[in-house]
């Protein structure tokens, strides 16, 4: 008697914005189908995703560490116009870990430029539109985010 292969479903990628949503709604209710039905392949869909993503991505970052809220502080207070190695690599690790990212090293200033951006938003609501409260943890002490009502 042979046994049949498991099949494996695909898992879907998670929703990055409100764009991956919207597209995961239309598909499933047959609205994408027809939307292309009538307006053929090229309907703007893509793009209209991308634009929702990038303007309501869902962002949820994890706490700085007290090493990394540190670190970022020195560098935001002594900001020159070049970044050395050793700081790309540790702003690369804060950027991945904080920011549930992949990013390998990269040489593209402009996409240095994003980076430091996205870093700057997170450090900047520790700054000022959060409050900051030690949590002591089995490891390591962590800044933890708690909005100030």
């Amino acid at each position: 008697m042979e046994s049949k292969p498991k099949q494996t479903r695909k898992r879907k990628p998670k929703a990055q914005g409100l764009g991956d949503t919207i597209e995961q709604i239309t598909t499933a209710t047959g609205i994408k189908k027809l939307v292309k039905f009538i307006a053929g392949e090229d309907c703007g869909c893509d793009e209209r995703k991308e634009k929702l993503n990038k303007i309501f991505p869902y962002f949820k970052p994890n706490c700085l560490e007290e090493e990394e809220y540190n670190y970022l502080t020195d560098f935001f207070n002594n900001r020159k116009n070049s970044i050395k190695p050793s700081e790309q690599t540790q702003l690369l690790k804060i950027y991945n870990r904080a920011l549930n990212q992949k990013q390998e090293s990269i040489t593209c200033a402009d996409c240095w430029r994003e980076i430091i951006k996205k870093i700057k938003t997170l450090y900047d609501a520790y700054e000022s539109n959060w409050s900051i409260w030690m949590v002591s943890d089995k490891h390591s002490l962590r800044y933890k985010l708690k909005a100030i009502s």
